[in-house]
């Protein structure tokens, strides 16, 4: 469609569009003079049709091609072609410029004026293809950066060129209050929390900023315009200000605390700073309030798991530990944990660092190490509260250890976490850290040990084959195998093309039988402990996660990756 071929909304959709009644087209057009939205896209947001039929029957009827942008190839050269703030006020993306034939995507062929502003900028003519708006503002983002008309008008105030050096404390408070850099920061945040995303890494190097979000556990690399670098001490002194640190410290690492809403949910960011040779990398851990949260049932546990950990959480006393790396969701555990057992006749205290969720009918507390407020010194103020049950939020050091033991031998029912690889683990660590062996072996009730692997996404699953080599791996014989389907995740729109949406967790627990507290007495070796747990009818992590894998949640080179090291266990 060039230059002199103008035809309007309606010559074009009544024949197009033969479905629609002249209803439908007048209340469409009402809806655009109200919304200031173009015609074409009410048809569709008033569910008269749906997107994609739309604009391929309207295409077709203009002589254009519909050209959906997942995995369409887009030339680097025409981008340049238009700058940001450009490509965003017309909603246009160029995708291809050879021999001067430049070719452009749009979403409204009706905005004529536009279009003759394009002309303009383009200096000729150009072709056009027809895009859904919503594929054409990701693809923008995914091709000029999150934030780049942000980052262009910072540019320009400063004649185009790399921006002055800012030096004075002024100077800095007064560049984190620039309007773009607040909407870059804004946009930062939004991109991360629509993404689902765990954490914002803004990582300094001496050439770049590099961005990078952590989705479903996995790091991955985020867009964002070249010039970042040049205000990269604006946009952190901009999460500083966020954050109530203090933007003229710049040798000391630090740590902040910002609370914003989005879409009627609340977010707990925890924002850490730390000096590098390049400046000041930052990480940005964000805490949904809501999804913190689960069920007991909706822990992911099997049958015969959720009732081994409802029988421990039913003891009057002892100690039930989780164990597993950072972010692999002990608390969401021991939350779901202390929400089963929460009744009016319990009194139950909580020491934690940081409150990740507010419990109804449960006091909790957060350490401040920098203050002396400890977990040792935390447990001993919270006994003189007379609980029934407390939660330490993780056993870091002998002190606190031996501290909770004696808890537990009190008559306190104490949940609490330890950084270890397997559940047979959390005993050698005690002993490592001091504890007697006798102290742990009459105090522990059980362990649970879990990791998180990525679900498959509903959108996109698909059947497909693993390899025999996998299946040894995950120490899998042939005939258990046979028959059963392997799904794993295409890839799609819905999922960020990664094939996975979602985690869900995989987990191994043992209670601490005759056997095992012998064992234990004896200072008996990890291994030693696990294969007397197995015995007993203990499931190893790999292989709860083997039956996650046949029930299509997972795969198993999501399982192999968790798990680390070969985790079959000869019984």
């Amino acid at each position: 469609m060039r230059s002199g071929t103008i035809r309007t909304f309606r010559q074009v959709v009544v024949p197009g569009l033969a479905s629609l009644t002249a209803e439908q087209i007048e209340a469409a057009e009402k809806e655009s003079r109200r919304t200031g939205v173009p015609a074409i896209e009410c048809i569709w947001r008033l569910s008269f049709a749906d997107c994609e039929t739309v604009l391929r029957k309207l295409a077709s009827a203009l002589g254009l091609d519909y050209q959906p942008l997942d995995n369409c190839a887009v030339d680097a050269g025409a981008v340049k072609l238009l700058q940001a703030k450009q490509a965003l006020r017309y909603c246009v993306l160029p995708l291809s410029a050879k021999e001067g034939d430049v070719r452009v995507a749009v979403c409204n062929p009706f905005d004529y004026a536009g279009l003759d502003e394009l002309r303009m900028l383009f200096k000729g003519d150009f072709g056009i293809v027809l895009s859904r708006r919503e594929d054409i503002i990701k693809a923008i983002k995914r091709h000029y950066g999150i934030g780049a008309d942000a980052m262009e008008s910072l540019s320009n105030g400063n004649g185009g060129g790399p921006a002055v050096e800012i030096k004075s404390d002024i100077a800095e408070e007064a560049a984190a209050s620039d309007a773009s850099v607040l909407k870059f920061v804004n946009l930062l945040l939004i991109e991360a929390l629509r993404d689902r995303a765990t954490d914002i890494h803004l990582e300094p190097f001496e050439n770049d900023l590099r961005v990078r979000y952590r989705i479903d556990g996995v790091l991955h690399d985020t867009a964002v315009p070249v010039s970042i670098k040049n205000f990269q001490s604006a946009i952190i002194s901009r999460i500083k200000v966020m954050g109530n640190m203090d933007i003229a410290e710049h040798r000391l690492p630090q740590d902040g605390r910002i609370k914003i809403s989005l879409g009627g949910e609340d977010f707990d960011l925890r924002v850490s700073i730390l000096p590098t040779p390049f400046g000041e990398s930052v990480n940005i851990r964000i805490l949904n309030r809501s999804s913190v949260f689960l069920s007991f049932e909706e822990l992911g546990l099997d049958d015969r798991d959720l009732e081994t950990l409802e029988k421990l959480i039913g003891k009057p006393h002892g100690i039930i530990l989780v164990t597993g790396p950072t972010g692999s969701g002990k608390t969401t555990t021991l939350y779901a944990c202390l929400a089963k057992i929460n009744k009016p006749d319990l009194k139950i205290i909580t020491i934690e660092d940081p409150i990740e969720y507010q419990l109804r009918g449960v006091t909790q507390t957060q350490v401040h190490p920098r203050i002396g407020f400890t977990f040792s010194n935390a447990l001993r103020s919270m006994l003189r509260h007379d609980p029934d049950v407390m939660l330490v939020g993780e056993i870091r050091d002998s002190e606190t250890a031996e501290i909770t033991i004696r808890t537990a031998l009190t008559g306190h029912l104490v949940f609490s976490t330890l950084h270890t690889n397997d559940a047979a683990g959390a005993a050698t660590r005690l002993f490592d850290m001091g504890v007697e062996p006798f102290l742990a072996s009459s105090s522990i009730l059980g362990v649970m040990a879990q990791r998180l692997v990525r679900r498959v996404c509903p959108r996109c699953r698909q059947e497909v084959k693993v390899e025999a080599e996998a299946l040894r791996e995950m120490g899998v014989r042939e005939t258990d195998a046979c028959g059963a389907a392997f799904f794993a995740g295409r890839g799609c729109e819905y999922c960020r093309y990664t094939g996975f949406r979602g985690r869900v967790a995989i987990c191994e627990i043992f209670t601490v039988t005759e056997g095992i507290r012998q064992l234990m007495l004896a200072k008996a070796p990890s291994g030693e402990i696990k294969r007397q747990a197995c015995r007993e009818g203990m499931r190893t992590m790999r292989q709860d996660g083997w039956e996650k894998v046949k029930r299509g949640l997972t795969t198993v080179e999501e399982v192999l990756r968790a798990t680390g090291e070969d985790e079959a266990t000869e019984v």
